[in-house]
């Protein structure tokens, strides 16, 4: 016997004018994470952000539209076929939403925070998933999930009290690839740590690595062909005590100059290109 059904959501408008509750509630998912989390929506802007979305079935619950008269082809064509309702807005609003100062972007998507259940983890064999501790700066989310997207990363796990990868800067950063990938937020390492132990009890020889500037030896010396779980740090202290102790091994990347320590989403491109090399080594 099936449970009561969940009370249907308002009907959107064709149009909205002015700067309404409803508008006030949109507003306030490019700034408010409590209100993406308690309404489990956000705004992605941006051509190819909206374009990846799509493609990779997140759910879209409203296509909001300046309603100009010549559109452009990419527009013309969702808009023949759209995901969601249309709901036209003025340009000014638009304008808002879009945290443009050069004018109204054509369209913006309201959609649906995708879960955050590890089991949407699927890693194909030997798998590299890569988890970012307590990040500081959602800009670095979406330029990690767009690394990890470009060199076959299986997901990112955004861990700990920090930036929110659905932060509209997170999503603008990936360009799309955030869509792309999953993507997803765990209270503690715990979680994750509960997944790898669900693997190894499979026969996955999943190895957690850690990346810290003191790691104690160099990344091109650890073995990247299996598993693994790679940890980046937040970026100005790093990982947390609980991830140091749950890595079988803490490596660093060797650096020169005067710079102290790397960018987090550049320290972890290097080792997923690290990664990928000593894969494609090993099958030629």
């Amino acid at each position: 016997m099936s449970g009561p059904r969940p009370p249907a959501r308002p009907a959107l408008p064709r149009r909205l004018q002015r700067r309404n509750a409803l508008f006030q509630q949109w507003q306030a998912l490019l700034t408010n994470r409590t209100k993406r989390t308690r309404s489990g929506e956000m705004l992605i802007q941006g051509v190819r952000p909206i374009t990846q979305a799509i493609a990779h079935d997140v759910e879209i619950r409203a296509v909001l539209s300046d309603g100009r008269e010549r559109s452009s082809r990419w527009a013309a064509e969702l808009l023949d076929d759209p995901p969601a309702p249309v709901v036209e807005l003025p340009g000014e609003l638009m304008a808002e939403l879009g945290e443009r100062d050069d004018g109204a972007p054509e369209l913006l998507a309201l959609a649906a925070v995708p879960a955050d259940d590890l089991a949407r983890l699927s890693p194909s064999p030997p798998g590299i998933v890569v988890v970012f501790d307590r990040p500081a700066g959602p800009g670095n989310i979406g330029s990690l999930a767009r690394t990890v997207d470009a060199l076959g990363g299986d997901g990112l796990v955004v861990t700990g009290h920090g930036a929110d990868p659905w932060d509209p800067a997170a999503i603008r950063a990936s360009t799309g690839s955030i869509f792309a990938v999953p993507v997803l937020r765990a209270p503690s390492h715990q979680e994750v740590m509960d997944w790898i132990a669900r693997r190894r009890e499979t026969g996955e020889p999943w190895t957690v690595l850690g990346l810290d500037e003191a790691g104690g030896f160099e990344l091109a010396d650890a073995d990247l062909t299996g598993p693994v779980v790679l940890v980046v740090g937040n970026e100005t202290t790093g990982m947390s005590s609980r991830w140091q102790e749950a890595c079988d091994r803490v490596a660093e990347i060797p650096m020169g100059g005067s710079a102290s320590s790397l960018n987090a989403s550049v320290a972890g491109s290097i080792a997923l290109y690290e990664a990928r090399r000593q894969r494609g080594r090993v099958r030629g």
